[in-house]
């Protein structure tokens, strides 16, 4: 079958003919033509023309082109739903829809700057588009540093070169390899005992040394206090059940959550976020 629509495509003519050849009609042939000769090569061709004003396969209301298909082939993979959000957030410039939207956008400027050829641009678009799906179907709930240690030891590692120091103090050699591990290893499960290994240090002194840059805090005092604020922030949006949040911020189950939240706030979560709705 074939389908025809504008030339120079970016986002909802690039999304729409992936969606075509990947979920209705593998063997699609997609035609970009310029504006005013949409409707009549789509006449002379026998295409179905698509995201064109008075057509059947175009924007209505606040939804695009990419909407009406998922719709009208009853397409209700929940990623392909995942994806339209990320389609329209770009496509009309309210990315507010997805936190992904204004990435997607700046991509395909972008591709579509270098890539002059429409087809040759929609070649390079289905691998975005084949990417963003594979996101949004295995990997939506995954962060780049997925343990939480790993985050941890960012953190403190940023913390620990904000600190001011006295003229006659200097940051150790090992802080500053420490960030070279970091950034070597930042897709493995680090600990503490690993990374003392690797800077050729004894455990029980990158401890001690740990609590004397961070607040008198322990290493594990100074994981669930930042685990704490986390949660605080998470408590902001409704959308996040405590559930949710005790597993966001790393802990083992929500019991655990609450009794260290209210161990360092004295008060449960509930009861938190009860009285910042209040405010």
């Amino acid at each position: 079958m074939k389908w025809i629509t504008r030339h120079r495509p970016k986002i909802d003519r690039i999304a729409c003919p992936w969606l075509i050849r990947r979920f209705i009609d593998p063997a699609a042939e997609i035609i970009y033509v310029p504006d005013e000769k949409v409707l009549p090569r789509a006449e002379a061709l026998d295409a179905t023309p698509f995201d064109v004003p008075g057509v059947e396969y175009t924007h209505y209301g606040d939804e695009c082109t990419f909407d009406y298909f998922l719709k009208k082939y009853k397409l209700d993979d929940p990623a392909l739903h995942v994806l339209a959000d990320i389609v329209r957030g770009a496509d009309t410039d309210r990315h507010y829809l997805a936190e992904q939207a204004p990435g997607l956008w700046a991509i395909s400027a972008g591709l579509a700057h270098n890539t002059p050829d429409d087809l040759e641009l929609l070649e390079k678009g289905m691998m975005i588009y084949d990417a963003l799906y594979a996101w949004a179907k295995f990997h939506r709930h995954e962060k780049h540093t997925q343990h939480p240690t790993e985050q941890l030891l960012l953190d403190v590692f940023h913390r620990f070169l904000e600190i001011k120091t006295g003229a006659n103090k200097r940051i150790p050699a090992w802080a500053k390899e420490l960030k070279d591990i970091i950034q070597d290893q930042i897709d493995t499960n680090l600990s503490l005992k690993e990374i003392s290994r690797e800077l050729d240090l004894n455990p029980a002194y990158l401890s001690r040394e740990f609590s004397k840059h961070f607040e008198n805090q322990s290493f594990g005092e100074y994981v669930r206090s930042r685990r704490i604020e986390k949660a605080i922030e998470l408590l902001k949006d409704p959308k996040h059940s405590l559930t949710d949040i005790a597993y966001l911020t790393g802990f083992s189950d929500q019991s655990h959550f609450t009794r260290i939240f209210k161990k360092q706030t004295g008060e449960s979560p509930s009861a938190y976020r009860k009285k910042m709705r209040k405010k």
